[in-house]
C-alpha cells in the first residue's frame, strides 16, 4: 500500500513482500535525516547560537521546495507567506537585541579566524538544514501511507517507520564511532551521574517529539510539521525563563508570537486546500456516476 501509493490491493501487491522496499526506504531516509542531525553537532562548534537556530530553521522553507515536485504540491502564494512569517520570527528570536561589536580586524563579534570558523559552520548547518526539510518530504513521499488511509493506522505506521529508524541506526550506522575512538578524533566514554540522567530525559523527550513529528507529518504535511515544530522556539524560551527566572526579551516575545501566528495562517491554508481537494473528488465522483448511469442507460 505505501509502495503503490494506492488503498486498494492489486494481485501483484499481495505476492510482493514488503520487506526489500521498507528496508531500502528505511535506509536512504534514516540516512538523510542522519547527515543532517550530524551537521547541527558539527556545526555547533564553529558558529554562533544565532546563526544555528536562524538557519537549520529554515529547513520549513525548503521542506515547502522539496514539496513541490516531489509531492505535486501547488505553489500557493498563503503558504510561501506563512513560512516566510515563520522564517521572521525565528529571525528576530536568533538576532534580535544581539550587541555586536567590532574588532580590530574589522569583523563583527569575532576574530578574523573565528569568522572563518563561523563560515565554515553556517555552510555545514545550511547543508543540515536542506538535508533536513528533504528527509521530511522523502518520509511522506515514499513511508507515508496514501490518502484515504484512517487517520489510526497512519498513526500506527507512523510509530512503526520511526522505530524502524532506530533500528536502522542502532544495527548500521554505529560503525563510525568506535573507528573515531581508536584513532582519537573523537573519544566516546559512558556518562555517569547528572550527565546520565539528563542524557536519558533528552532520549524520552526526543522519543516522543520525533513521534509526534512523524505522526504529524502522515496526517498533515512536511510544510505545517515543520513550522509546528518551530513552535518549540518560543517554549523553550518560556521554559528558559521558569527555570531560570531570566526574563523573556522583546526579541523572544515578539518572534514566538510571529511564529504562532504563522502557524495558525499555514493551518488555515492548509485546511482551505484539503477542502478544495475534498470538493474537487466529490465533483470527479459525481462526474463517473453520471457516465455510468449514461452508459447503463443507452
Amino acid at each position: 500500500m505505501v509502495e503503490s501509493q494506492d488503498i486498494h490491493y492489486s494481485t501483484r501487491d499481495y505476492q510482493r513482500s514488503p520487506v526489500p522496499y521498507i528496508f531500502k526506504t528505511t535506509a536512504f531516509v534514516t540516512t538523510a535525516l542522519t547527515i543532517a542531525g550530524g551537521a547541527w553537532y558539527v556545526a555547533v562548534n564553529l558558529t554562533t547560537a544565532s546563526d544555528l537556530t536562524a538557519i537549520y530553521n529554515c529547513s520549513a522553507f525548503f521542506a515547502y521546495a522539496f514539496s513541490i515536485p516531489l509531492l505535486n504540491d501547488k505553489f500557493r502564494f498563503d503558504k510561501v507567506f506563512s513560512v516566510a512569517v515563520a522564517i521572521a520570527g525565528v529571525l528576530v528570536v536568533a538576532y534580535g537585541g544581539k550587541d555586536e561589536k567590532r574588532t580590530p580586524d574589522g569583523t563583527v563579534g569575532k576574530g578574523k579566524e573565528e569568522a572563518q570558523n563561523r563560515l565554515l559552520g553556517n555552510i555545514v548547518i545550511g547543508i543540515g538544514s536542506v538535508l533536513y526539510g528533504l528527509y521530511e518530504v522523502l518520509y511522506k513521499r515514499f513511508a507515508c501511507p496514501p490518502e484515504g488511509t484512517s487517520p489510526g493506522r497512519s498513526m500506527i505506521f507512523a510509530n512503526t517507520f520511526g522505530s524502524l529508524i532506530g533500528c536502522f541506526t542502532l544495527f548500521v550506522l554505529w560503525f563510525p564511532l568506535p573507528i573515531l575512538h581508536y584513532l582519537g578524533i573523537e573519544e566516546f566514554r559512558w556518562p555517569t551521574g547528572k550527565a546520565a540522567w539528563m542524557l536519558l530525559i533528552s532520549v524520552i523527550a526526543n522519543a516522543t517529539f520525533s513521534g509526534s513529528f512523524l505522526v504529524l507529518i502522515s496526517l498533515t504535511s512536511p510544510v505545517l510539521s515543520s513550522v509546528a515544530a518551530l513552535l518549540t522556539i518560543f517554549l523553550v524560551a518560556i521554559v528558559d525563563w521558569m527555570l531560570t527566572g531570566d526574563t523573556l526579551s522583546s526579541a523572544s516575545i515578539i518572534g514566538g508570537i510571529l511564529i504562532i501566528v504563522a502557524f495558525f495562517l499555514l493551518s488555515w491554508s492548509t485546511y482551505r486546500e484539503m477542502n478544495e481537494e475534498r470538493k474537487k473528488k466529490l465533483e470527479n465522483d459525481e462526474a463517473e456516476t453520471d457516465n455510468e448511469d449514461d452508459s447503463e442507460e443507452r
